[in-house]
C-alpha cells in the first residue's frame, strides 16, 4: 500500500498506540467515523465530568470496555484512542476481540518527546500533567514495539514522526475472506467426499455439471476442465480426502472448479491434516488418512504441490448472500460468522464437544444447532447422518458415502436435496450412521415408529416462553417490521397458555377486517360506494365481492390421514386435523363431532381429487363456519336474546301506557310515545335480524363450512393466486359434498366500468334486504403488487339490518345514527394490515420449514395486536 493509505481489516479493533500529545484524537478525527471512536478522555468525562479527573480512569476504562464489547459484539469496526503503551492496558483490549472474534490491529503514533509535550503545554486542560510523563510513556512504547506481535496483533503500522502520521490520507478497509456477500448463487452444496470420487461425479452430473478431461502437456495444469450449469457454483464443504478409494481424484477435480470459478471450498479436518502431513509435520494416521498417502504416493510432487497450496489457501468459511447463507464443514455459530478467530477456525473444523467419549471411543459433540437462533442458514456436514434434515434453520448434510450412506448436495435457494447413493461401503464406520436417530428417538416418545419425528419436531417438543415476552419486533415480508408491546404480548400469553390447542397445530391466524368509511347516505352506516372508492384510490383496477357469511371464521387444519399429520405437524394421537378460531381456540367442545366433521372433509377432499390435484397430504383452509350459533350460543341467549326479550316484554307496555296518556291530551306525550314506538319496532328488527342466523345443531349435517382462502399446502403458499383462483378452486371443491360445503357467491368488479359498479351495488342490495350480512371487498390479487403501500387485504360492507346486532336495536334513531357516523376507521386499518403481514408471514416461514418458534412469533403477535384498544364494533 502507498505510504498515504493503511489497510485494516473491515471488522477490527484497532488501537492507537502514543504518548499523550502524539497527536492520536487527531489522527482518529481525520481517519474515522465519530462512531467508531471510543476515548478515554470521553469516558472520564461521561463518568467524572472531567476529562482530566485521573481519579476517574478506573470507572472511565470500565465503560470503555463495556462499549467496545457492545460494538465488537454488534460486529462494528473499533477504534480504541488512548495511550495504549502498557501491556496491561492492552492485554484487556485483546481479549475482547478475542472474546468477539475480532482482529486486533495497531497504529503506533511515534512522535519526539519534544514534540509532544510543546502540544502538551499548548493545551490548558493539560497544563497539570508533570515532566515525567511523556518520558515515562516513551519508555513503556520501545517496550511495546517488541511484544505487540506476541500479544495478538495481527496488523501493526508504525509511523515515525508527524511527517508519516500526516501523511496518512485515508483508511482501506479490507473484506475478511469470508465475505462472499456479494455472490448471490444459485448455489450446489455438497457434503463430505471423503475420497468416493465415482459418487461425485456422478452427483455433479445429476446436477448438471458437465466434466471433461483435456489432454495436456503441463504437469502444473489439472487436465480437467468443467462447466457448470448456467449461473450455478458448487461449495464443498470439505473432507475432501480420506477412507475412500480416489483422494487424489477428488482433489484434482475439486481444484479444477475451485481455480475455474465453477466451485468454492472451505476445508474440513482431515484436509488440514493432509496439509499439515504436506508441510512435513508428523501426524496420526489413523481414520483413513493411511489410505490417502498410499494413494498420493505415485503422484507428481508438482500436483503435491499443488494440493498443499489449495489446502493452504482455503477459508474457515463463506458468508454468502448477503449474509442469508453460511457454509462451514462442522457448522458455526452466529457469534462467529464472519468473523475471523483461532476460535472460529477451530469450531468450523471440528465442531464443539463436551469432553466426554461415547460407547465406540468418539468425541461426544455438542449439538448446537440446538440452540442456533440466527437469521443465516447454516449448511454443514463432518457428522455424518442417516438423513440431512433442517433444524433451526441449519442442515447437516454428510450423509455417510463412504460409509455406505450417500453423497448428497443441496441447492441453494431451492432447499432442494439431491444424492446419489454409495457404490459400496467404503469404510466400517465406527459409530453406526443411524446412531444420533436412535439416541434421539430414546429420549422423545414417539409411539408410532412408523413415522418418526423429525428432528426439528423433536425441537419444537418444547417451546420457550422468552421468545413471546417482552417487546417484539417481527421482520416480515409484507411490512418492513411489526412491532408488538409488551403488554399486549402478556394478554396473548394468557390466552394461548390456558385456551389455545396445542401449539403444533397453529400454523395462521386470520387477521382483523376494516369496514369501509362511513356512508353519507340517509339510514345507513356503510355501502359498497366506500369501498369501490378506497380501492379506486389505491390504484386498483379490480376488485372481487364475496357474499360475507353469518358464521364463524375458522381455520381448517387438516393432514389426508393420521400418519400425514404426524409426518407434517409433529403431533401424536390427536387426529389428522383441527378447526380453531381466530384466537387459537378449539372450534369443537365435542371431539366426537370434529372428528365426524373432518372424516367428511376428509372424504370430499378425495373425491375432488384435492391431494393428486395439488400434490399434498395436508392442507390450510381460511373459512366460515355456519350457523352463528353453532358456536356464539351463549353470546346469543345472554347477550343478544335478553335484550331483546326485554325490549319486546318491556316496550309493548310502556306504549300502552303512553297511548293512555296521550287520549287524555297531556303535554309531551305524544313525542314520548313515537319514540317508543319506534325503539319497540327497532327491537322486533333486531330480534329478527339475529335469528336469521341461528339454527339448531343437533347432528354434523347441521353444519355447513364455507371455505374461501385455500391458505396452503405441502411446499407452497398460494397468495401469490387471486381471489377469482381462490373463489373457483373453492367452488370445485364444494361440489364434491354439497351438503356440508356452502360455495361462497362472489363477482369481479371492474372499478372504472360504471355499470359494473351499478350491478355490484344492486347485489349488496339484494343481499341486505334477505337479510344478508352483506359482503367483503377485496382487491382482485391477493396481494397487489408494484405499490409503495401495502393495500387492505379485504373491506367489509354491511347491510342496515345486520348492523343493528353489533350497533344495537336503537342505532339508527335520531342522534344515535350521527354519532356513530364520527367513527374512524384509521386505527382499525392499520391493525388490519400489521395482522396481515404477520399472517402471510407466518405460514410462509412454516411452509419453508422454519423452526416452530418463529411461527409463532407471527401467531402471538396477531393475537397480541388483536388486545390493542379499538372499538370491536368496527
Amino acid at each position: 500500500m502507498p505510504a498515504t493509505t493503511l489497510k485494516l481489516p473491515e471488522l477490527s479493533l484497532v488501537l492507537l498506540v502514543g504518548t499523550s500529545g502524539a497527536g492520536k484524537s487527531t489522527f482518529a478525527r481525520r481517519l474515522f467515523q465519530a462512531t467508531e471512536i471510543v476515548s478515554s478522555d470521553q469516558c472520564r468525562a461521561l463518568v467524572a465530568d472531567d476529562e482530566n479527573d485521573q481519579a476517574a480512569t478506573p470507572d472511565a476504562f470500565a465503560l470503555l470496555h463495556y462499549l467496545v464489547g457492545v460494538r465488537l459484539k454488534r460486529g462494528l469496526l473499533t477504534v480504541i484512542d488512548a495511550t495504549n503503551v502498557q501491556p496491561e492496558a492492552r492485554k484487556t483490549l485483546v481479549q475482547l476481540a478475542r472474546d468477539y472474534h475480532v482482529l486486533p490491529a495497531a497504529i503506533i503514533l511515534d512522535v519526539p518527546d519534544r514534540i509532544a509535550e510543546d502540544r502538551n503545554r499548548n493545551r490548558a486542560e493539560r497544563q497539570h500533567m508533570g515532566r515525567h510523563v511523556v518520558p515515562q510513556q516513551r519508555q513503556q512504547l520501545r517496550r511495546s514495539l517488541k511484544t505487540l506481535k506476541a500479544e495478538g496483533f495481527r496488523h501493526i503500522y508504525h509511523l515515525h514522526g508527524p511527517e508519516e502520521i500526516d501523511a496518512v490520507q485515508a483508511i482501506v478497509r479490507d473484506p475478511l475472506h469470508n465475505n462472499r456477500k456479494a455472490e448471490t448463487g444459485p448455489f450446489d452444496i455438497i457434503g463430505d467426499v471423503h475420497g468416493c470420487y465415482a459418487e461425485l461425479v456422478q452427483l455433479l452430473s445429476n446436477l448438471g455439471y458437465r466434466i471433461e478431461t483435456e489432454p495436456t502437456q503441463d504437469v502444473r495444469d489439472l487436465g480437467l476442465r468443467v462447466t457448470a450449469p448456467a449461473g450455478r457454483r458448487a461449495v464443498f464443504l470439505g473432507d475432501l480426502v480420506d477412507r475412500g478409494p480416489a483422494s487424489p481424484q477428488v482433489l484434482r477435480l475439486v481444484m479444477s472448479m475451485v481455480r475455474g470459478g465453477q466451485a468454492l471450498c472451505v476445508p474440513g479436518n482431515h484436509d488440514i491434516k493432509l496439509l499439515r502431513y504436506l508441510n512435513g509435520k508428523q501426524v496420526n494416521e489413523q481414520h483413513g488418512f493411511a489410505a490417502t498417502v498410499a494413494q498420493l504416493a505415485p503422484e507428481s510432487d508438482t500436483f503435491k504441490n499443488q494440493v498443499r497450496q489449495f489446502l493452504d489457501g482455503l477459508v474457515s468459511h463463506y458468508v454468502l448472500d448477503g449474509g442469508k447463507l453460511v457454509v462451514a464443514h462442522a457448522g458455526l455459530r452466529e457469534d462467529m460468522q464472519g468473523r475471523g478467530s483461532g476460535a472460529v477456525r477451530a469450531f468450523a473444523l471440528f465442531g464443539e464437544t463436551t469432553g466426554e467419549i461415547d460407547e465406540f471411543g468418539l468425541p461426544v459433540r455438542y449439538n448446537w444447532a440446538s440452540e442456533y437462533r440466527g437469521r443465516a442458514m447454516v449448511v454443514y456436514g463432518h457428522t455424518p447422518v442417516p438423513e440431512a434434515e433442517w433444524l433451526n434453520n441449519t442442515i447437516d448434510i454428510d450423509t455417510g458415502c463412504v460409509f455406505g450412506g450417500r453423497l448428497t448436495a443441496l441447492r441453494y435457494p431451492e432447499r432442494e436435496l439431491v444424492s446419489v447413493p454409495a457404490a459400496t461401503v467404503y469404510c466400517e464406520p465406527a459409530r453406526p450412521l443411524d446412531y444420533l436417530r436412535r439416541l434421539a428417538a430414546a429420549t422423545t416418545q414417539q409411539p408410532d415408529e412408523t413415522t418418526p419425528l423429525t428432528a426439528q419436531q423433536q425441537h419444537d417438543e418444547l417451546l420457550d416462553i422468552r421468545d413471546v415476552t417482552g417487546k417484539q419486533i417481527v421482520k416480515t415480508r409484507l411490512l418492513p417490521s411489526v412491532t408488538i408491546r409488551e403488554e399486549n404480548a402478556t394478554a396473548a400469553l394468557e390466552v394461548m397458555s390456558r385456551f389455545a390447542l396445542n401449539p403444533k397445530w397453529l400454523l395462521y391466524l386470520p387477521p382483523t377486517m376494516s369496514p369501509s368509511e362511513t356512508s353519507a347516505l340517509p339510514d345507513l352506516l356503510e355501502h359498497p360506494a366506500e369501498a369501490f372508492d378506497y380501492f379506486r384510490r389505491q390504484g386498483l383496477e379490480r376488485v372481487v365481492c364475496e357474499e360475507k357469511h353469518m358464521g364463524s371464521r375458522v381455520v381448517v387444519v387438516l393432514a389426508q390421514d393420521e400418519a400425514a399429520a404426524r409426518r407434517r405437524f409433529g403431533v401424536v394421537g390427536e387426529g389428522a386435523g383441527k378447526v380453531y378460531t381466530r384466537t387459537g381456540r378449539n372450534f369443537f367442545n365435542d371431539p366426537h363431532l370434529e372428528a365426524a366433521f373432518l372424516t367428511r372433509l376428509q372424504a370430499a377432499l378425495t373425491t375432488a381429487g384435492f391431494w393428486e390435484r395439488f400434490q399434498t397430504d395436508w392442507l390450510c383452509l381460511d373459512a366460515e363456519l355456519l350457523p352463528w350459533s353453532a358456536k356464539a350460543q351463549e353470546l346469543i341467549k345472554n347477550q343478544y336474546a335478553a335484550v331483546a326479550a326485554a325490549a319486546t316484554a318491556a316496550l309493548p307496555e310502556a306504549a300502552a301506557v303512553l297511548t293512555q296518556a296521550a287520549s287524555r291530551g297531556l303535554d309531551g306525550v305524544e313525542a314520548l310515545l313515537a319514540r317508543t314506538t319506534a325503539r319497540l319496532s327497532a327491537a322486533q328488527h333486531y330480534a329478527e335480524a339475529y335469528r336469521r342466523y341461528c339454527w339448531p345443531v343437533e347432528s354434523l349435517d347441521d353444519l355447513r363450512l364455507a371455505p374461501f382462502h385455500l391458505l396452503a399446502t405441502e411446499g407452497r403458499t398460494y397468495f401469490d393466486k387471486d381471489h377469482a383462483w381462490h373463489m373457483e378452486t373453492l367452488r370445485a371443491l364444494s361440489q364434491a359434498d354439497e351438503g356440508l360445503l356452502r360455495a361462497t357467491p362472489y363477482r369481479v368488479v371492474h372499478l372504472q366500468d360504471i355499470a359494473d359498479v351499478e350491478a355490484a351495488t344492486q347485489w349488496w342490495l339484494d343481499l341486505t334486504a334477505r337479510g344478508g350480512e352483506g359482503m367483503v371487498v377485496k382487491p382482485y390479487e391477493f396481494i397487489p403488487g408494484g405499490r409503495k403501500n401495502l393495500v387492505q387485504p379485504a373491506l367489509k360492507c354491511r347491510g342496515r339490518e345486520y348492523l343493528r346486532i353489533i350497533y344495537g336495536p336503537d342505532y339508527l334513531l335520531p342522534g344515535n345514527l350521527e354519532r356513530l357516523r364520527e367513527r374512524n376507521v384509521k386505527a382499525k386499518r392499520n391493525l388490519a394490515l400489521r395482522e396481515f403481514a404477520l399472517g402471510v408471514e407466518g405460514l410462509e416461514r412454516f411452509v419453508a420449514g422454519a423452526p416452530l418458534r418463529e411461527v409463532h412469533q407471527c401467531v402471538f403477535g396477531v393475537l397480541a395486536l388483536e388486545s390493542e384498544a379499538i372499538d370491536p364494533r368496527l
